[in-house]
């Protein structure tokens, strides 16, 4: 009996089944190659070590991750690896595909295009094992995973016609050489520069902290000015309604101004030798903005940790921005950003004077804001966890976001409740900045549909058709084929179904009754509409039976037509202003080409135009042209989501080519051609011949373009410090150009002269960008996380010679091989060296950006 009952224990001791946990699986994905093959195509690898005591066996585990998509043209010997959906990949072995404990494999595969950055490699990894049925039975996410580093050419460049160069410490050098340093006092005091700056030379010292004085109306800028001047004291400032300026104070007051011909946000600030200052805006804004320029007076100093007497210029200044619309586009769908993180980059933007934030709530990856009506959109669409591509229990994972919806530090999963929002409306309300809701349809709506899916589900299995179809967001008989941008073939809704607009108007009527409850009403609702993919609607019975019923839509693409007429009925009858990607306002001829749409010009529909590359570089202009008010996005000068340069560890997107802080300050809002000056391959261009048969923007039509925004497109963006490292500090040459007054060079058409002028104001920009802007920004709001970039160094006949992109950022170097710190030798000028050389710069507050080695 015992011998028996033995027996059984041992056989059912042998039926379970055991894992590799995440860190006994160790992985390595490297690039061989982009330029192996005549066509662009890459060759890359994974590597994987079994350090666990249990045989890998072919269907019995699949690896899961999440990369840039690519098709992939050539599956590794005896593995299989499917994209599934968007950036979603899964691995699985072979049939002879074996890996015992202490054993390795490589994996080589080839896919179409190129990878050349680290963020380009397979993020979010995790295995899943299955029983011998096929069951899913153990998650586990990888956590012993290396990216090997990009050295070789081939494994930098994109494929055969990549005219950027690798920034190598010697290219960097080069590039930088006709840079020069200018002190500090000859340096425009403030970014974005005043259009009237007078100062006396004459410093005024506070000796103590002055008062805060006020005129009626304007309580919150001084409650905010009270604040600043309290912390920076040390002491408590409360500030008191006052009838004029007077000694050792500063009064606040609105009274009618007009600097540069224009009134709305205009201010004068005075500081005088008495001690007095006085800001004067037209308007509360102006004042607001008046504050922000008398932060920026004080020493940097100040901001950067140090000690110095806190002194301001006895000056005068009269401002006013460029343009009424300056804004700043945060995506939040994509990789999620907490309120916290908002607010601060909402402190960061007011300070620079931007007065709108388009928040992207919504997009294939993810829906971001509670909608109390529809639970669903955030249950469902706000998470991000290993599932099904149909699942109805949250979304499936994206750009590494992993198997487990609430893990730390991963950035898929969250959402706004109203009260969050709401609190983020008034926060920004109080800083003049206006916030502008996205909700993307008709395409990028995977995450809605997939909400509204699971609704349908619910509500039929509790026997209520009709409430389930209420909000219902696909044709179910759909047999479209298509390929979205993000590589989703499910992410357009049904135009043709009355559903969509039903569900549209709900999320709208939410929306505006979170901007009531705020205190601060809705102004503006930006549509989306961009990218819906071709073939989207072609397979659907409904839109086939709805173009029956319009024969002007003769291709299915221009239903997205149909689609935005609908969607403007309904936000005029809430007197809205209404945006949308230019998309919305474009028509597909019968040749193929794009037209902007006269049905929507004149009626107060604002499209915001990203596409300036090649054949697009004049659609704001055609747009402009044809009676649109237009935001300039191009993606050239104000896609920050591209990276700063070719360099692998540099993260960030590369399609639309590089973006650093110079993109956005040299651009020339009304002839943006004569500063795109090269493709996204880095090939120069002439414009003078590549734009010689585009339109130009028409004099009469100059005032249709209203202003700029910045985009910060969240795919590479993993949490706050990764989003300040992409902002800061390219999204300051933004600021200059959006706020300013024009720069000489626009409108010089000699381009060797204005190649010279181009670079004369650029070398000042940059110096201060070294000497105030990022010294201020290491302590202003609690500090910010800023890009410094690398030394450029070259070693000549023993002589080390070292420069910096932004003059005025201390260099300092090594000859040990260890990293250079605080305390390392500075390079003051070229001095004799022997063997390597390690270089790092710094900034006045001690912080450091990466290290370069020459030899």
């Amino acid at each position: 009996m015992i011998s028996a009952l033995a027996v059984l224990f041992l056989f059912s001791r042998c039926g379970q089944e055991s894992w590799p946990s995440g860190d006994q699986l160790a992985i390595s994905w490297k690039v061989i190659s982009n330029e192996f093959a005549d066509s662009p195509r890459v060759k890359a690898s994974f590597t994987l070590t079994n350090n666990s005591n249990v045989t890998l066996k072919p269907g019995k585990w699949a690896l899961y991750y999440n990369q840039q998509p690519r098709e992939i043209l050539q599956n590794p010997d005896n593995a299989e690896i499917t994209r599934i959906s968007g950036d979603w990949y899964k691995l699985e072995p072979g049939k002879d595909l074996v890996i015992k404990p202490g054993e390795s494999t490589e994996l080589i595969y080839e896919a179409q295009a190129w990878w050349i950055k680290e963020v380009d490699a397979p993020l979010g990894l995790y295995f899943v094992f299955y029983d011998r049925n096929g069951n899913e039975k153990q998650v586990v996410a990888v956590s012993n995973y290396e990216i090997e580093p990009f050295v070789s050419p081939e494994q930098i460049n994109r494929h055969r016609n990549d005219f950027e160069p690798i920034p190598t410490a010697a290219n960097l050098y080069e590039r930088n050489k006709w840079l020069t340093d200018i002190p500090s006092g000859q340096l425009p005091a403030i970014v974005p520069s005043p259009v009237v700056y007078k100062a006396s030379g004459k410093s005024v010292v506070f000796d103590s902290a002055p008062e805060i004085l006020y005129q009626r109306g304007l309580e919150k800028e001084a409650g905010m000015m009270a604040a600043f001047v309290s912390r920076l004291a040390q002491t408590t400032v409360s500030p008191v309604e006052g009838s004029g300026p007077k000694p050792n104070a500063i009064f606040l007051e609105t009274r009618p101004i007009r600097v540069n011909n224009t009134s709305r946000e205009a201010y004068r600030l005075e500081i005088k030798s008495d001690k007095s200052i006085v800001v004067t805006g037209n308007d509360a804004a102006g004042v607001f903005y008046g504050i922000q320029s008398l932060m920026a007076l004080l020493p940097v100093e100040i901001f950067a940790g140090q000690t110095v007497e806190p002194g301001l210029p006895e000056v005068v200044i009269e401002d006013s921005p460029r343009f009424g619309f300056r804004s700043v586009h945060l995506d939040v769908a994509r990789n999620f950003q907490s309120k916290e993180t908002v607010k601060k980059i909402i402190d960061l933007i007011s300070f620079y004077k931007i007065n709108h934030l388009m928040l992207v709530l919504s997009e294939d990856e993810a829906w971001r804001v509670e909608i109390e009506k529809l639970p669903e959109l955030t249950s469902v669409g706000s998470r991000r966890g290993h599932t099904i591509k149909t699942s109805l229990d949250m979304l499936h994972p994206a750009y590494g976001s992993g198997p487990f919806a609430d893990a730390a530090d991963s950035w898929g999963s969250g959402f706004y409740s109203r009260e969050d929002y709401k609190e983020i409306l008034r926060y920004a309300h109080d800083r003049h900045i206006t916030v502008i809701p996205t909700i993307n349809l008709p395409g990028h709506s995977r995450a809605a549909i997939r909400a509204m899916e699971a609704r349908y589900e619910r509500l039929m299995n509790e026997g209520n058709e009709a409430g389930a179809n209420e909000f219902r967001l696909i044709d179910p008989d759909d047999s479209s084929v298509y390929n979205s941008a993000q590589s989703f073939n499910d992410n357009v809704v049904c135009v043709a179904r009355e559903s969509v607009y039903r569900f549209y108007e709900a999320v709208i009527d939410d929306i505006i009754e979170m901007h009531g409850e705020a205190g601060v009403p809705l102004e503006y609702f930006h549509t989306g509409g961009d990218e819906v993919p071709e073939g989207a609607w072609a397979g659907s019975p409904l839109c086939r039976e709805l173009m029956k019923t319009l024969p002007e839509v003769k291709d299915p693409k221009n239903l997205q037509a149909y689609f935005f007429s609908r969607a403007v009925e309904i936000l005029q009858r809430k007197d809205l202003k209404i945006g949308g990607w230019e998309e919305v306002v474009l028509l597909k001829t019968e040749n193929g080409n794009y037209v902007p749409n006269p049905e929507f010009a004149g009626k107060n529909i604002i499209p915001w135009v990203w596409n300036n590359q090649g054949r697009w570089a004049d659609l704001a202009y055609r747009t402009a042209n044809a009676g649109y008010p237009v935001v300039l996005c191009d993606v050239s000068n104000f896609y920050y989501d591209l990276a700063y340069n070719k360099d692998p560890q540099e993260p960030g997107h590369y399609w639309g080519g590089f973006a650093d802080a110079r993109s956005g300050w040299q651009f020339a809002p009304y002839n943006s051609f004569i500063t795109n000056l090269k493709t996204a391959m880095g090939k120069p261009i002439d414009p003078e011949t590549e734009f010689a048969g585009l339109e130009r923007l028409n004099p009469e039509a100059a005032a249709n373009i209203i202003g700029i925004q910045a985009q910060f497109w969240s795919e590479t963006i993993k949490g706050p410090r990764m989003l300040e490292y992409y902002m800061l500090p390219k999204f300051l040459g933004f600021v200059e150009t959006t706020w300013a007054k024009p720069r000489n060079w626009e409108s010089q058409s000699d381009p060797d002269i204005r190649k010279r002028q181009m670079d004369e104001g650029w070398n000042l920009f940059a110096n201060q960008l070294a000497k105030r802007e990022l010294p201020r920004l290491s302590g202003i709001f609690g500090g910010y996380n800023y890009r410094i970039p690398q030394p450029g160094a070259v070693i000549e006949d023993g002589m080390l010679k070292a420069n910096i992109e932004y003059p005025g950022l201390i260099i300092r170097y090594t000859t040990d091989g260890t990293e250079p710190q605080r305390n390392s030798m500075i390079y003051e000028g070229p001095v004799r060296v022997s063997g390597k050389v390690t270089l790092k710069a710094f900034d006045l507050s001690g912080r450091s950006g990466r290290s370069v080695v020459t030899e």
